[in-house]
């Protein structure tokens, strides 16, 4: 009994410390969180504004796209979820080591942030044609199911790596004594491994929750 005490007072000590590190960080770094969610909420008004503003060639194309996959999914198509799951992987997988390595290089600054802005483009494309296809009512709760517990998880470690790439890239550019350099490049490589980690938790999620969720909602909705 005091050794199951002793062991869910630690976890929550653990917790508790893990809770104030993510809030110092958060807190040393806000401007570079400003800059990183602005320029990712700027991505996802211009992937609504090409949507809204396509010609009516590409306004066919996307809802054709749309509605011969939902039509499938009603009349029985099955996903493949070990397909999805693999391409879901290699997806975040291939952000992580991108933001990664453009932390550690000179001209990474601006490459961050059109990574950053092209990541809410493809969000902002996705939301928008998803709700011009089967309209605001749909759409939203259609968005919900199949999106937003992914991204919960996604968002925060696309934007806080991102963060990490724009602190080093500055170390590098500001400090030139190799010691302090080496030391962000460590931690820097030491959160892209924690962020890959989380990332494919969301690999999981979006096959195994958000994408049962979506099929459900197409199929009776």
């Amino acid at each position: 009994m005091e050794r199951t005490r002793r062991k869910n007072i630690q976890r929550v000590s653990n917790i508790t410390n893990a809770k104030n590190i993510i809030i110092e960080y958060i807190a040393n770094n806000a401007k570079s969180y400003l800059i990183i969610t602005i320029i990712f909420f700027i991505g996802i008004i211009l992937g609504i504004m090409f949507v809204n503003n396509a010609n009516s060639e590409q306004t066919n194309q996307i809802f054709s796209y749309l509605t011969n996959f939902i039509d499938s999914i009603k009349e029985g198509y099955k996903v493949e979820e070990g397909t999805l799951l693999k391409n879901s992987i290699i997806k975040n997988f291939q952000i992580t080591l991108l933001l990664w390595f453009l932390g550690l290089t000179v001209i990474g600054i601006p490459l961050i942030y059109c990574v950053i802005c092209y990541k809410g483009f493809c969000i902002g494309y996705t939301v928008s044609s998803i709700i011009a296809t089967i309209g605001t009512g749909k759409g939203i709760i259609f968005i919900l199911a199949s999106m937003l517990f992914q991204y919960v998880i996604f968002i925060p470690c696309i934007l806080t790596l991102a963060v990490s790439g724009l602190k080093v890239d500055k170390q590098i550019m500001e400090d030139r004594r190799k010691e302090n350099i080496k030391i962000q490049i460590v931690k820097h490589t030491l959160l892209s491994i924690f962020i890959l980690v989380m990332l494919l938790i969301s690999s999981f999620v979006e096959t195994y929750v958000s994408g049962n969720l979506s099929v459900i909602f197409l199929k009776y909705c």
